[in-house]
């Protein structure tokens, strides 16, 4: 019996577990020190700087990171209607080994989350697999196809979280208007894919030199930047609560940086990969960097990363998106766009924004953990005694090479396949319960142990 399942085993027959020496970083509780951790069935008991409590199970966390429980507010399941790129199940367990703890899942599947029946089929798959709480966002409009609202009440009331059309732009203002004015009406957070389509068009890969020396349909920052302009303008003017899912553009950070400043209610995400990439690495026509909006120009991937520090982008979303090899597998043009992340995210994001660019822990978990829960309102994002325990654990110093292949996920389509990251999840604990256990040993008591044995 391997580790992993061993320590699982243990933790869902253990009464009491003591988590002991790990540096907790709670943003909301403005905590950022060594803790000691008990938790009791499930429930968080005590925190402190020291704990001298026996336990049925204590684990030795010095040197590792305690958070709130990280959430990814853009994922794609794929379930109902494409499994063979991603289940529920494989998508929530790819989750875990994240580190998330909560998944927000888009409703571009097929048919789309459009009605109370479907909804209600992803919440009861998401709990039979329990690996995570699944939030599932209901369709908009009727399909997605931009032209009848949703009920959106009665999404609201089977469980949805937000409602969106992504993966298509509600081109028509009239209706986004209407989606506005609708979505507010029910107290519902709109997240927009906020693209020109008559601006994208055929392409492909972001327009600028790259497009140019490969001679490949661009899609302009414009695309992304009007849009971005005219939803902000018309939640203005609904006073409706607007979300801008996958922030690619400097346009549109500047957009949203203004917007905020009058007071709109809006809020923002951008990916890791547009803060890892840019539009460079397509020079060799590769059809795993496709992505929809596309990589952008150094100087986008600035200003997000300036973006993520001053606020005006509120949290990261790995905007998951798995294909099967097969579709991907084909000419740039031909291949549909996204990429897997949520198995990288956290080292993507610990490299990146923190050993590269400086960012503090308080500052990464606030945009993995307590601002995700803020703009969804899914509960969370902070440590509260009395509540059930959700924790992510990782050692932001631990270095590890990039192989899709380990990956819990069913897609392979990793822009960072080789890459070695520094910043490893080592526990994620959802809910009270062990999800996901690596590289770390539970040490138990003698009675535990003769009772467990």
């Amino acid at each position: 019996m391997n580790e992993g399942i061993s320590t699982g085993e243990m933790w869902r027959s253990a009464e009491t577990i003591l988590l002991r020496g790990g540096r907790l970083v709670d943003p909301a509780a403005e905590i950022d020190g060594r803790q000691d951790l008990f938790i009791r069935r499930g429930r968080l008991e005590g925190m402190a700087a020291e704990i001298s409590r026996d336990a049925d199970l204590t684990f030795d966390l010095s040197g590792l990171v305690i958070a709130p429980g990280f959430g990814d507010a853009h994922v794609h399941l794929r379930e109902p209607g494409n499994e063979d790129a991603e289940t529920i199940a494989s998508g929530s367990l790819a989750a875990a080994r994240g580190g998330f703890t909560r998944i927000a899942c888009m409703p571009n599947t097929q048919p789309s989350l459009d009605t109370r029946g479907q909804i209600e089929y992803v919440l009861r798959q998401a709990q039979a697999a329990g690996h995570a709480r699944v939030y599932p966002v209901g369709a908009a409009t009727r399909g997605r196809e931009g032209a009848q609202l949703t009920e959106m009440h009665e999404l609201q009331a089977a469980g949805a979280v937000a409602v969106s059309d992504d993966g298509n732009p509600i081109a028509s203002s009239r209706m986004m208007r209407r989606v506005l004015e609708y979505a507010r009406t029910w107290g519902m957070l709109l997240i927009t894919h906020a693209e020109d389509p008559e601006l994208v068009g055929e392409g492909v890969m972001h327009e600028g030199y790259w497009s140019t020396v490969l001679g490949l349909q661009g899609i302009p920052a414009a695309a992304e930047g009007i849009a971005v302009a005219r939803d902000v303008r018309l939640a203005e003017l609904t006073g409706a609560r607007l979300h801008v899912a996958h922030v690619s553009t400097r346009e549109a950070v500047e957009t949203i940086r203004a917007a905020k400043a009058r007071g709109v209610a809006v809020t923002a995400e951008t990916a890791p990969h547009y803060i890892a990439l840019t539009d460079e690495a397509l020079k060799d026509y590769e059809s795993v960097y496709r992505v929809n909006p596309p990589l952008r120009s150094a100087e986008d991937r600035e200003a997000l990363i300036a973006g993520l520090r001053d606020g005006t982008l509120d949290i990261l979303a790995t905007d998951h998106a798995p294909h099967t090899v097969v579709a991907k597998d084909q000419e740039l043009a031909a291949a549909p766009p996204g990429m897997i992340g949520m198995e990288t995210a956290v080292g993507v994001t610990l490299e990146v924004l923190r050993h590269r660019e400086g960012l503090s822990l308080t500052e990464i978990v606030a945009l993995w953990a307590t601002r995700p829960a803020q703009v969804l309102g899914w509960g969370g994002g902070r440590l509260k005694l009395g509540e059930d325990a959700d924790l992510t654990i990782f050692d932001e110093e631990a270095s590890w090479q990039v192989e899709p292949e380990r990956f819990a996920s069913r897609a392979r389509n990793c822009p960072f396949r080789g890459w070695t990251l520094r910043g490893r999840v080592r526990m994620t604990v959802c809910g009270g319960r062990l999800t996901h256990s690596e590289g770390v040993t539970a040490c138990p008591s003698e009675r535990f142990q003769t009772e467990f044995s």
